[in-house]
C-alpha cells in the first residue's frame, strides 16, 4: 500500500513539471511570491519522497520526510493567510 502511494505521489510530483498551471493555484497559498518556482520545487519534492516510499529500504525516511512536508505545507499556508481586518 506504501508502495502504490509512493508512485501516486511520484507521479503526482511530476505532474508538477508537466502542468504546472494546475498547481500553481494550490501552490500560491503557501508561496504567494515566486508561485511557479515554488510549484517546480514542490513537484521536485513529492517525486523524491515518492520514490523514497517505494522501496522498504528507504520508505521510513520517506514517511519521516512526507510528515515534516506536510507540517511544513500546513504552516506555510497558515502563515500565509490574510489577517482578518
Amino acid at each position: 500500500m506504501l508502495r502504490l502511494a509512493g508512485i501516486i505521489l511520484a507521479g503526482t510530483g511530476a505532474a508538477h513539471f508537466a502542468a504546472p498551471q494546475v498547481f500553481d493555484p494550490i501552490s500560491k497559498a503557501a508561496f504567494p511570491d515566486d508561485t511557479r518556482q515554488w510549484t517546480y520545487r514542490n513537484g521536485a519534492i513529492e517525486v523524491a519522497l515518492g520514490l523514497a516510499l517505494t522501496t522498504k529500504k528507504t520508505r521510513l525516511l520517506g514517511l519521516a520526510g512526507t510528515a515534516g512536508y506536510a507540517g511544513w505545507l500546513a504552516g506555510r499556508i497558515r502563515a500565509n493567510r490574510p489577517t482578518p481586518q
